[in-house]
C-alpha cells in the first residue's frame, strides 16, 4: 500500500507561480514512476508530468512544457510540481499518482492516488 497526500493548491493571479507537493508513505520503494494529473470540471483526467523513481527522467504534457517542473526529494518521499506562468486553462483539481509499471500517461495505469488539491482559476 502507498498513501499519497497532496498540498499546495490555492488562489493565484494570472502569471503567478504555485508549488504543489505530494507526500508519499508506505511501500514507496517499489514504485516506478510518480506523476501529476489534473481534472477540470466536466473534463477527463489529464496527464501533466511524471518523474522516475531515481528522479533522472521526467515527462511533460506539451501544454505545460517550459512552465511546469516536476521534481522529487527521495529523502522526504515527496514529489513537487512547480507551476510558473499560470494560465486560466491550468485551473483544475491536481492529483498525485504512482505506478509500479513503466511510464504512462493513462490514469488507468496508475495504482495509487492522492485526494487531490485544487488550483482555482487565476484571478
Amino acid at each position: 500500500q502507498v498513501q499519497l497526500v497532496e498540498s499546495g493548491g490555492g488562489l493565484v493571479q494570472a502569471g503567478d507561480s504555485l508549488r504543489l507537493s505530494c507526500a508519499a508513505s508506505g511501500h514507496t520503494f517499489s514504485t516506478n514512476y510518480m506523476a501529476w494529473f489534473r481534472q477540470a470540471p466536466g473534463r477527463e483526467r489529464e496527464f501533466v508530468a511524471a518523474i522516475s523513481q531515481s528522479g533522472g527522467t521526467t515527462f511533460y504534457v506539451d501544454s505545460v512544457k517550459g512552465r511546469f517542473t516536476i521534481s522529487s526529494d527521495n529523502a522526504k518521499n515527496t514529489v513537487y510540481l512547480q507551476m510558473n506562468s499560470l494560465k486560466p486553462e491550468d485551473t483544475a483539481a491536481y492529483y498525485c499518482a504512482t505506478t509500479f509499471r513503466g511510464y504512462s500517461t493513462r490514469p488507468a495505469d496508475y495504482d495509487y492516488w492522492g485526494q487531490g488539491t485544487q488550483v482555482p482559476s487565476p484571478q
